[in-house]
């Protein structure tokens, strides 16, 4: 059997995947090298996608009250509360909460059901956690919400300044594609971020801003490319409109930025001196106060300079999701209403028109925030949360908790059954998965790619476009909701975003409006608005120009004395969201095992925080736990955590219990970067940590974390209380070490076969063994050794690997220091040759350049 052609389920790069399948639920994955998104290279969570496709933990029948019941009898129940509640309470008393992880068809349907049925815009989607303040800045810029730029734009460019990306970690794809343009022609890179990422590690120059300092920064550049005579007025007057005064108000400097006048001198030249410049902004720019500002303070200087609208220029929101711009476009978000179209009577009349709906919503619904606000107070009486976790993800979450436990009616269309927000819903309703969903995806270069179904549905579980329809038909809107197939949708959907448009959006793709069912199956990526949109210097504003949009510089909001620290959060290089799919590869768990708390030296030492132990974060929203990583990468004053750990994963590092509910005003996208926060050190009675064929239950504790390994578990532990053995353990052959004088002690337990089943290692004061070698041998075919076990050593002693650094080949980090030493290796490249380290996703690139760099620093000679 050939590879299906398919679109990996992660980020926004969009990568086409080669799926084979080559077992009941097995595949084999390689990079599509005919998609234009990756041509072939994958990350290390795409190269992966095969240890996540099993049925561990599916939600595969409906559920009512937590008992299985049937499709008839949950969409019944859904159809006829959804009912009821608007017939006593209004279209506004209910909302939907969707998720980029949904094709554009579901979207589309939902999105129809609720504007044009139901009548409220209150729908919503996970994607204003992430991309609402750039789709904002690209509206009040441009008229509408467009990419201006492509991929191949990366490498044309010779200046790439990246602001708020760790894309090494995040955008992996698109990193390599920066290496390439980089080695091939000289194309210089800056990283704009407060802390130093592996990233950053890489720059010509890293620009450590100050948390919220990115407008300042930009209009200083703005400034200072006025004063070099740089700005680009025949563009200016052709192209763009300018506020009256905008010069004179325009305001910004280096201090404002919270970097120094030589780092800024440096940023400056470079910009000045490279008129071929992409400016890459994500998450750190847009999760904000004022996101939406500091992506029009970004545009601002690509527009006064011409940088937009040619090759190798302009600025790039990079898309979070997968389809987080597919939503986008089918209208998705509360503030549009469907296909690039607001709430203007004309464009509603339009809507309205074309849906042969009874009811059209005319302003704009509840933002993510305010709606799980409105779900707290009750004005939201019944929610249908589909693809997304928001008791995780959400900021203040648990706020959005106590929100879901006071709701009359919560529905959640999910692929998992057990999630920390399915855990409140009075109905589950299983959906497709990656792997088994069809329809189409757009990418953050706007290219719309076929999704591709590898396995048949599993139990009852179905697409998500379905679900919806046939709820929308038990509502008694049938004549409207008569799909068979996704294709019958992206029809209608295409026809929509040319219906009345005339030319005034730049989102038509109506010529697809009519392509035949085959011509669906076998679609090629196609990008809507070509390469460049602006290519032409015409926007889709009245006048057909852009727009300068005067931002000023915030002012520094001060830490209150009881949380004197900044708290910034993000991604993990091989974890993604809250981990229902990543977590459940043995691969991907390896880089990070456990949600660390990064702070700088100066501020732990001030805490009497050290590097490995606990530390607890709290914020006037809540508090968590996490393992300590002290780090000069971090500024002082400033902390870093993870996003992705949950209650299936951990009773600790639970980020968005953190954040405030504080949101961009523009674009209500909620400010997860910048939070008052403090930290204090926790020293707990005992440490431990369990190995285990199966996932052990754990009574309660002050800290726990599991993580897959081959064969079976890894759970850090510590407590206060005495340690329960027997609730952690399962039955079989003990063998146990105790030395009372270290605090120390060791059961191994090994099954009626002889091999190891769990091994503890608890211990008061002690340093506890490594966990590798001892993890090792829940996949060995040997029978467990017990005075080995008990001693965490091999009898013969051999090479450990170290942590593991690349993930695709599995190479540990003492693996890569040794073959540099014994091979005189003195490149990444050398390196991926001997090795094979580096040589697939480049994730681990920067990570392997520093144990190079290290290697080549010369030792200190002791005293005599």
């Amino acid at each position: 059997m050939t590879g299906v052609r398919t679109i990996c389920p992660y980020c926004g790069v969009g990568c086409g995947i080669s799926a084979k399948v080559i077992g009941e639920r097995e595949l084999e994955i390689k990079g599509d090298e005919s998609h234009p998104a990756n041509l072939g290279r994958l990350c290390s969570k795409g190269t992966h996608l095969g240890e996540t496709v099993g049925l561990e933990g599916r939600l595969l029948y409906p559920e009512i009250a937590g008992e299985r019941a049937n499709w008839d009898e949950a969409l019944s129940l859904v159809a006829g509360r959804f009912a009821e509640t608007i017939a006593k309470h209004g279209p506004d008393s209910v909302a939907f909460y969707v998720s980029g992880q949904l094709l554009t068809e579901d979207y589309y349907v939902a999105n129809k059901l609720m504007k044009g049925f139901i009548g409220s815009a209150n729908i919503d989607t996970n994607s204003r956690l992430c991309m609402a303040s750039a789709v904002a800045a690209h509206v009040r810029a441009f008229g509408e919400d467009i990419v201006p730029c492509s991929y191949d734009d990366l490498d044309e460019a010779d200046l790439i300044l990246l602001v708020g990306s760790n894309t090494a970690w995040c955008h992996p794809v698109i990193w390599q594609r920066i290496e390439k343009a980089r080695a091939e022609r000289g194309t210089k890179l800056v990283v704009i971020d407060p802390r130093r990422t592996e990233t950053a590690d890489c720059a010509d120059l890293h620009i450590a801003v100050a948390p919220d300092g990115d407008i300042a920064l930009f209009n200083a550049l703005m400034i200072d490319m006025r004063r070099r005579k740089l700005l680009d007025s025949d563009y200016l007057a052709q192209h763009v409109k300018t506020p009256i005064n905008f010069w004179n108000d325009l305001s910004g400097s280096a201090s404002q930025a919270g970097i120094n006048d030589a780092d800024f001198a440096k940023l400056s030249e470079m910009v000045a001196a490279h008129p071929k410049m992409i400016t890459l902004f994500s998450q750190g720019a847009n999760q904000s106060i004022c996101g939406t500002d500091k992506g029009n303070a970004i545009i601002n200087l690509h527009l006064a300079t011409g940088r937009i609208g040619k090759a190798g220029a302009g600025p790039f929101s990079i898309t979070g999701q997968p389809n987080a711009m597919g939503g986008r476009e089918v209208g998705g978000l509360a503030s549009t209403l469907a296909a690039h179209m607001g709430f203007s009577d004309e464009e509603c009349d339009a809507a309205q028109t074309f849906w042969k709906s009874p009811v059209i919503a005319n302003q704009p619904g509840k933002k993510a925030v305010d709606m799980f606000r409105a779900v707290h107070n009750g004005s939201i009486k019944a929610i249908w949360i589909m693809a997304t976790n928001p008791a995780v993800s959400m900021p203040d979450a648990g706020f959005v908790r106590e929100a879901l436990e006071r709701c009359d009616f919560v529905v959640v269309s999910d692929v998992m059954a057990d999630t920390d927000t399915a855990a409140f819903s009075d109905v589950k309703l299983p959906a497709l998965a990656w792997g088994e969903k069809d329809g189409m995806v757009t990418n953050s270069e706007r290219v719309i790619s076929r999704q591709r179904p590898l396995f048949s549905p599993p139990g009852e579980a179905k697409g998500d476009w379905w679900i919806v329809k046939e709820v929308a038909r038990l509502m008694g809107h049938e004549a409207a909701f008569t799909y068979d197939k996704p294709a019958e949708i992206f029809r209608e959907y295409a026809a929509q975003t040319g219906y009345r448009n005339g030319g005034k959006r730049a989102l038509d793709i109506s010529q697809w409006a009519n392509i035949t069912d085959q011509y669906y199956e076998d679609w090629q990526p196609w990008q809507w608005g070509e390469k460049s949109p602006f290519a032409a210097g015409r926007y889709s504003t009245a006048d057909g120009k852009a727009r300068m949009i005067a931002v000023d510089v915030p002012k520094v909001e001060r830490s209150p004395v009881n949380f004197p620290l900044r708290l910034n959060s993000g991604r993990y290089r091989d974890q993604w969201h809250t981990m229902t799919r990543t977590g459940l590869s043995t691969r991907l768990s390896q880089h990070r095992r456990e949600p660390l708390l990064e702070i700088h030296p100066t501020d732990a030492a001030k805490r009497q925080i050290i590097d490995g132990g606990l530390a607890r974060i709290q914020t006037a929203q809540g508090e968590s736990l996490f393992r300590v990583a002290i780090s000069d990468a971090q500024r002082k004053g400033e902390i870093f955590v993870p996003m992705h750990w949950s209650d299936q994963h951990s009773s600790a590092g639970r980020m968005n219990l953190l954040p405030g509910q504080t949101v961009d005003p523009v674009s209500g996208q909620p400010a997860f970067k910048n939070s008052a926060a403090e930290v204090e050190a926790v020293l707990p009675e005992w440490r431990a940590f369990l190995i285990s064929r199966e996932r052990a239950t754990l009574p309660p504790l002050l800290y726990w974390t599991n993580s897959r390994i081959a064969g079976g578990w890894l759970v850090e532990l510590a407590g206060d209380d005495a340690i329960d053995v027997e609730a952690m353990l399962p039955e079989g052959d003990r063998l146990e070490a105790v030395d009372m004088k270290r605090g120390m002690r060791r059961i191994a337990v090994r099954a009626n076969d002889g091999k190891l089943a769990a091994a503890l290692f608890v211990t008061r004061s002690g340093e506890l063994p490594q966990r590798d070698w001892i993890a090792s041998h829940l996949v060995t075919e040997d029978h467990a050794d017990a005075s080995a076990l008990l001693a965490a050593r091999p009898k013969v002693a051999g090479p450990e690997k170290g942590p593991i650094i690349c993930v695709c080949f599995d190479v540990g980090s003492n693996e890569i220091c040794s073959a540099i030493a014994d091979q005189g290796l003195a490149s990444v490249e050398e390196v991926g040759c001997a090795i094979n380290a580096g040589t697939n996703c480049g994730s681990c690139r920067p990570a392997i350049a520093g144990l190079l760099t290290e290697a080549k620093r010369p030792a200190i000679e002791a005293a005599e």
